[in-house]
């Protein structure tokens, strides 16, 4: 069976909020629920940031199963972080991105990050902005063989966890 990704719908929303936060909670060195609240709240009820104007929540399935989740932001100020990047111009986002425990190694992570480029490009715009973490560092692999660069003026700490940012050249 193939994998398609596809925006979400309405009734999936508690469901990718789930695989969220279970992905999230299970990364080793990653910020417990007691550590950032706030954060894994966010996660839980992730339908409620795909509510913002240019953000979409994209989903990977395999026929009726979920295996991964990003969300897409079309527009920056949309983008709910901490730091600058909400300030970029002509620029694309992608946060929370996830992919279920049996998913991995299928190659979903590039997929979903490729489908976020591609909405990018085709809106015309000329970057792509995204956030990682210390202990998501396979995530982090990833996005530099993809060629995105770190950008040090994205940095910024979250309760005391640093977040660093990157940046693609469309």
């Amino acid at each position: 069976m193939s994998i398609i990704i596809s925006q979400a719908k309405p009734e999936e929303h508690k469901a990718i909020g789930q695989l969220m936060v279970e992905v999230y909670s299970n990364l080793p060195g990653f910020a417990t629920k007691e550590e950032q609240p706030a954060y894994y709240e966010m996660l839980a009820n992730i339908g409620e940031f795909a509510k913002k104007e240019s953000v979409e929540l994209l989903v990977a399935k395999e026929g009726e199963r979920l295996l991964g989740a990003v969300v897409y932001v079309g527009d920056m100020k949309d983008y709910g972080s901490g730091g600058t990047a909400t300030m970029e111009k002509d620029a694309a986002g992608f946060r929370l991105l996830a992919v279920s425990h049996e998913a991995r190694g299928m190659g979903l992570g590039k997929q979903l990050t490729e489908a976020c480029i591609e909405r990018a490009r085709s809106n015309g715009l000329k970057q792509m902005i995204i956030h990682t973490t210390e202990p998501m560092k396979v995530a982090w692999g990833m996005y530099e063989k993809m060629g995105f660069e770190r950008s040090l003026d994205l940095d910024f700490k979250q309760n005391g966890l640093p977040v660093y940012g990157f940046r693609l050249g469309l």
